[in-house]
């Protein structure tokens, strides 16, 4: 990997509650802090009564998606978590970070979307969509490990010692 300074930018929809999560969340964003310009936004869930239709849900989706979309720069190569995205190895995506930050992409975005998943702007606007499993995880905890992946792709490109 060459030294080109890459801003890595999440985002999630949600305020992070669990203190065991941002312990780990500030750890990997502290590690993180050698290798990238890191910055991560948390835009508000909208309140919504547990039974929703099929229309109440896309509004909240909507919604979120509106707020999520807004903190993103034309310029940004966003990658959208879905569960229906492409699956990765850890080595692939280090090579995807890798791969954009040589051909320029130096501004990369990843949305974590609400515990409804993410609406169909925010999909339409990501250049890619990355799976991480075909299991559904809280999309807090989601962060943590995002933040982790990214971590060890860094460490990666730089030939750097890691645990398997």
């Amino acid at each position: 990997m060459g030294l080109w300074i890459v801003n890595i930018l999440i985002v999630s929809v949600g305020k992070l509650k669990e203190k065991y999560l941002k312990l780990g969340i500030d750890e990997f964003t502290k590690r993180l802090t050698v290798y990238a310009k890191i910055e991560l936004v948390e835009v508000p869930d909208e309140k919504a009564p547990e039974q929703l239709s099929e229309l109440e849900m896309e509004q909240v989706k909507q919604k979120e998606g509106e707020k999520i979309l807004a903190k993103i720069s034309p310029d940004t190569y966003v990658i959208a978590l879905a569960i229906d995205g492409k699956m990765k190895s850890s080595e692939e995506l280090a090579d995807s970070i890798d791969k954009l930050a040589t051909y320029g992409k130096s501004k990369i975005a990843f949305v974590i979307g609400g515990s409804l998943g993410l609406s169909k702007e925010v999909l339409q606007r990501a250049d890619e969509k990355l799976s991480f499993s075909k299991m559904t995880f809280p999309h807090q905890m989601m962060k943590l490990i995002l933040l982790e992946q990214v971590y060890r792709a860094f460490r990666i490109n730089r030939g750097e010692p890691y645990h398997k």
